[in-house]
Order: structure tokens, then C-alpha cells, then sequence
């Protein structure tokens, strides 16, 4: 299956979560892959095609060898602090809405 075809078959939702998620410090790309099958490259192309080109660059800047963005690369454990208003999500539904 094409890259392309992958993040055209992602409800808006999903795309929703996947942009915050790719903003988000301390989520690795392998997270993102976990929960909806997109490798880096892909969350890199639908980055560029659903924000805008100044926050793409902003966003590509800030994520460009940052280590926590890769597990292999990252210093930080599982044993981070985990807020109680945090959901659980299994097989990317959120349970218990």
C-alpha cells in the first residue's frame, strides 16, 4: 500500500491526533507507527500537506535529529509521570469517552 493511500484513508479525527502527536516532544514516531501504521516518512508527508508551509518548516526544524522524537534515541524511560486524565488507548480508540 502507497504512503499516499494510507493517509488518505485516515479520518479527520485521526489526522487530528496524528499532527498532535507529531508536535508533541516526548512522542516518538514508533508511537505514532504503533497506533495508526505510519512510518516518520509518511508522518513527514502528511505534515507537509495538512499544516501550513511556515509551520511545516517550523515543525520539520524542531524535529530534525531530535532525539526524543526516535526510542532507539531517546534517554527518557517508560517511567514518566502518566496524568490520571490521561485515557487508555487500545487499538487507537479511546475507551471510556
Amino acid at each position: 500500500m502507497k504512503s499516499s493511500s494510507k493517509i488518505q484513508n485516515l479520518a479527520d479525527s485521526d489526522i487530528d491526533r496524528i499532527i498532535e502527536m507529531a508536535w508533541e516532544d516526548r512522542t516518538p514516531f514508533e508511537a505514532i507507527e504503533a497506533q495508526f501504521g505510519l512510518s516518520e516518512q509518511e508522518v513527514v508527508v502528511l505534515m507537509r500537506r495538512e499544516i501550513k508551509p511556515a509551520s511545516w518548516r517550523r515543525w520539520r526544524a524542531r524535529v530534525q535529529g531530535r532525539s526524543t522524537k526516535h526510542t532507539a534515541l531517546s534517554a527518557v524511560d517508560d517511567a514518566r509521570f502518566k496524568s490520571n486524565q490521561q485515557r487508555a488507548i487500545s487499538l487507537n480508540k479511546i475507551t471510556k469517552r
